[in-house]
């Protein structure tokens, strides 16, 4: 069996979703995200002492401010009982003196003079003296004790950064960062050369930027290097406590050269007018011939920022007409006719004679074909599915023949071993393998004519395998934690950014074909659709917002009348009804928690109504809290809709390795390709939309669909067989399940388009991204409080409880604050005031010790920025986080509790526990009605 169902006979404690004949399953296989680093790596830049010491100071500021108060209660009827028909001079100058004793208590603070204040007090109330007398005593031990908090931090931040030293030498974070930060890498090492107690501003900005770095490396599970390990999971039978996983120690890497470096190569051969002369040229694939014109795709490409962290070029696709002419057919019938490519040279020979024309003339020409892409150059593109582009690259170099490009080929013989050395290499190898590498790369763009050469920041892209991880119960996602995440799943689509642009397409399809009907021009329909509608539509609604300043929800745009977009937006008001309604039942009580009523699921699920798809593949990232005696909690993260979304990335990983241990079985990729047709509906089939010519190491994986759409203009690499051409496309419109259907004339079956890469679709070109509208490809940032009402804040700090159904957690606990509220270090004062303001602010508003921040600034919101770990119990991570936060009017800081906590990671290594996510799948079917429509193939007209 490949995929673990929930048990149908477990106790139905959860009510199911309004979805009458689904059938929901949990997919058999997972990924784990480890942590590189056990969380226990950040407890020694903890400062317990000066913890405990900003808590006593703390609690005996309330204690004598309560008790302050109380004492400015009985001054002030001894001020009253002063006060005399015939007050003398000395009777005023003892009631001035007890309005400001009076005073100064109440505002908790110390008289210049205690004892004269107590002799005041006791020669006209002997009680209320010895009361004050006992407070003055306090209040005096006070500032002795907030006097020691100097001498304490300075001393265990001391000891805190010579365990920060010994950390940042450890090989996880080094070699991480070798790759994220090569500028901090190289400052690090002057920085653990110095041993001073308080070191300087310069070593200090270096200090908090390694921070920032060992953080995420310990706490967070982003996958980059060896600061995230993948480990490859199954879920097996077992208890429902059974979610304690282990973790190898000796993590094994693999390294890819960044695919752009390549491409910044063949911009430079394209460019160089005698060299280019030597590359084969074909014409554009899936040319085609309308009236007088002829009619191709053409690509358009955008270099990517180069000084970016993660860059990739971006490809912009059209549908492009040229007129015929007497030429143009003679050229076309020409290329047409050679089964091999012909030299851009002999092109430009052919033209020459068949023409009697000049030379210039005539290259002019065939370069403007080549720039208009009627004609292209596909040998020297980096396939996106190939195990080691660089050594491709150089094969396809050498097989020109010209001594150019075997000259360039060589002095990729150096990168390329720098690169197979690497893996192997420690610390200070790699830096200089890394130094060698670019140098290589650089030169060979010198080779080329390049007078400024230029890379990308991030040259080498690496992913490490933490060996075997031990199988996770199916039953910690069974039960009613399954029937939980399976009644989350339902309210997804409301949140589905690609929704609206679903039903939109398919409101444009009915206005152009009918009900029922039948498009056998698929390129022309996306041409149509783009040029005379979306395009348009999409610049309208990228300006609309969701809700109100007064948090009422705004339709989405309907341009066409469509009931479908009227559910969504019905489905999304009942849900914001129900969750405002259940923000002001929690405003009156002030729960940490509340819970999603089964019923506001399932009504809101009713609501949509036959918009959701029949086949619904979901990808979740989830993490595990398991506390000792505490409840269990599995915690949403994120949601992604499609089919091996956890896996692909990262196939490379596991290539011809056998899955489960066994050396008989298939090999991961075809294991996992095996599953997915399994999964696929019946009389359909999966097929890989490959995003066409972006270049981009997220694009890369192995091969997991049985065919691949080749859109016009692509060239592909699976066998023929397994090519399905857009030409051979068509799209129906299924009247009875309220879908557009995308079928194959040659197969005379369904085609469900996947899509594996890890670009997000709005990066696609215009062809693979309006395929993924009819795919099951979704993008679903699920946000429970969107459009309800912030409560009032209390200080500038507004505060969400945790948001949960059943077991599982769809939204943290957070408070969100006005960055101009966080505690300021003030001129003059020292560091251990600093902190211990923020350890008031955060009693003040009940944060719990460690939690994320995500800092948003006017105008940018928090899309695109980086959670970053905050520990109230380190002045070091506060010192860090304080650098991050501009505190200008606008920008915000919202702070999410961490969860699980460190008393509940599930993961563990013999270095310690580490903080994990889990990227698992689940698999939603719905019997769709039986459809009338004639969906045979047949030949185009």
């Amino acid at each position: 069996m490949l995929m673990t169902p929930i048990e149908s006979g477990a106790p139905d404690t959860l009510p199911e979703p309004a979805a009458p004949g689904a059938h929901w399953e949990l997919g058999r296989r997972f990924v784990l995200r480890a942590a590189g680093l056990p969380v226990e790596t950040v407890h020694g830049l903890r400062c317990p002492g000066t913890r405990r010491w900003a808590d006593t100071v703390l609690d005996e500021e309330e204690r004598l401010s309560a008790a302050g108060a109380a004492l400015s209660d009985l001054l002030h009827t001894l001020v009253k009982s002063t006060t005399g028909p015939e007050e003398d001079a000395g009777d005023a100058a003892a009631r001035r003196g007890l309005i400001n004793l009076r005073r100064q208590i109440f505002n908790n603070r110390l008289p210049a003079d205690p004892a004269a204040a107590v002799r005041l007090v006791a020669e006209r109330d002997p009680h209320t003296g010895r009361l004050t007398e006992e407070w003055l005593r306090d209040r005096a031990r006070l500032e002795e004790l907030r006097a020691e908090g100097a001498d304490l931090l300075a001393g265990e931040l001391r000891e805190n950064r010579g365990v920060l030293r010994e950390v940042l030498a450890d090989d996880r974070l080094r070699l991480g960062l070798l790759l994220a930060s090569p500028a901090l890498d190289g400052r690090l090492d002057t920085y653990l050369r110095d041993t001073s107690a308080r070191p300087g501003n310069r070593l200090r900005k270096i200090e908090r930027s390694a921070l920032t770095y060992l953080y995420r490396t310990a706490c967070k599970t982003s996958p980059f290097s060896t600061f995230t390990g993948i480990g490859l999971g199954t879920f097996a039978d077992g208890p429902e406590d059974g979610a304690a996983l282990r973790t190898g120690e000796d993590w094994v890497s693999h390294v890819r050269l960044n695919v752009v470096a390549l491409a910044r190569l063949t911009e430079l051969i394209m460019a160089d007018p005698a060299r280019h002369q030597d590359l084969p040229v074909v014409l554009s694939p899936g040319w085609g011939r309308e009236a007088d014109r002829i009619r191709y795709v053409r690509h358009v490409l955008a270099a990517g920022d180069d000084s970016a962290a993660v860059t990739f070029d971006a490809v912009r696709d059209r549908l492009f007409f040229l007129r015929s002419s007497g030429t143009l057919e003679r050229l076309l019938e020409w290329l047409g006719g050679h089964a091999q490519p012909v030299r851009h040279r002999d092109l430009v020979a052919w033209l020459e004679s068949e023409h009697d024309a000049g030379h210039e003339a005539c290259e002019r020409y065939a370069s403007a074909l080549l720039e208009l892409g009627m004609v292209q150059v596909p040998v020297l593109r980096a396939d996106v599915h190939d195990h080691d582009p660089l050594r491709s690259y150089q094969d396809a170099l050498r097989s020109l023949g010209a001594a150019w490009a075997d000259r360039l080929a060589g002095l990729l013989d150096g990168p390329a071993d720098c690169l197979a050395r690497y893996t192997g290499a420690g610390v200070d190898e790699r830096r200089s393998l890394l130094g060698t590498l670019r140098t290589g790369l650089l030169d060979a763009q010198r080779e080329l004519g390049a007078a400024e050469p230029a890379l990308p920041q991030t040259l080498v892209y690496e992913d490490v395998d933490t060996g075997d991880v031990s199988t996770c119960a199916s039953a910690v996602l069974g039960g009613d934690t399954g029937r939980a995440l399976r009644a989350v799943e339902g309210v997804l689509p409301l949140f589905d950014l690609t929704l609206p642009q679903r039903i939109t397409l398919m409101g444009f399809f009915i206005a152009r074909y009918g009900r029922g009907g039948r498009c056998d021009d698929l390129l022309g329909l996306v041409h149509d659709f783009h040029e005379d509608f979306f395009d348009q539509y999409i610049s309208f609604t990228s300006k609309r917002a969701s809700f109100d300043d007064q948090g009422i929800y705004v339709p989405e745009e309907n341009w066409l009348g469509q009931s479908e977009m009227k559910s969504l937006d019905q489905a999304r008001r009942h849900f914001h009804a129900g969750m405002s309604a259940l923000w002001r039942d929690d405003a009156e009580h002030g729960a940490e928690e509340i819970e999603l009523p089964a019923a506001l699921l399932s009504e809101t699920v009713g609501e949509l109504g036959g918009i959701t798809g029949h086949f619904t593949p979901q990808s979740h990232h989830l993490q595990l809290s398991r506390p000792e005696g505490g409840r269990p909690l599995v915690v949403l993260n994120k949601s992604y809709g499609g089919l091996a979304f956890p896996f692909s990335r990262f196939t490379h990983l596991y290539d011809g390795t056998a899955p489960d241990g066994d050396p008989a079985a298939p090999g991961f990729c075809d294991a996992l390709r095996a599953e997915m047709a399994a999964r696929c509906p019946d009389g359909a089939v999966l097929a890989e939309v490959t995003g066409g010519p972006v270049t981009s190491n997220l694009n890369l994986h192995g091969r997991l669909t049985d065919y691949q759409i080749v859109c016009p203009g692509e060239t592909s690499t699976v066998p023929e067989e397994d090519r399905i051409h857009l030409d051979d496309l068509y799209v129906v419109h299924d009247e009875a399940a309220g879908r557009l259907v995308l079928r194959s004339r040659r197969l005379g079956r369904e085609v469900v388009p996947v899509y594996l890469g890890y670009l997000v679709p709005i990066a696609l070109p215009e062809i693979p991204r309006s395929l993924l509208l009819l795919s099951p490809s979704t993008m679903a940032p699920f946000d429970v409080w969107s459009g309800v009402p912030e409560g009032e804040a209390v200080d500038g700090v507004t505060r969400r409880p945790r948001v949960t159904h059943g077991d599982v957690v769809v939204g943290r606990r957070t408070w969100t604050a006005d960055a101009e509220v966080l505690p300021v270090r003030s001129q003059g004062s020292g560091e251990e005031e600093h902190y211990l303001e923020y350890r008031r602010w955060q009693r003040a508003h009940g944060l719990p010790d460690r939690c994320f921040a995500t800092v948003s600034h006017p105008g940018q919101g928090p899309i695109g920025a980086k959670p970053v770990y905050v520990d109230f119990d380190s002045p070091l991570c506060l010192a860090t986080f304080d650098a991050l936060v501009e505190r200008k009017p606008g920008t915000r800081v919202a702070f999410r509790e961490m969860l699980p906590a460190e008393d509940g990671l599930h993961l563990t290594s013999r270095r310690g526990r580490h903080v994990a996510e889990l990227a698992v799948e689940t698999f939603t079917t719905r019997q769709q009605p039986q459809s009338d429509q004639e969906v045979a193939p047949s030949c185009p007209n």
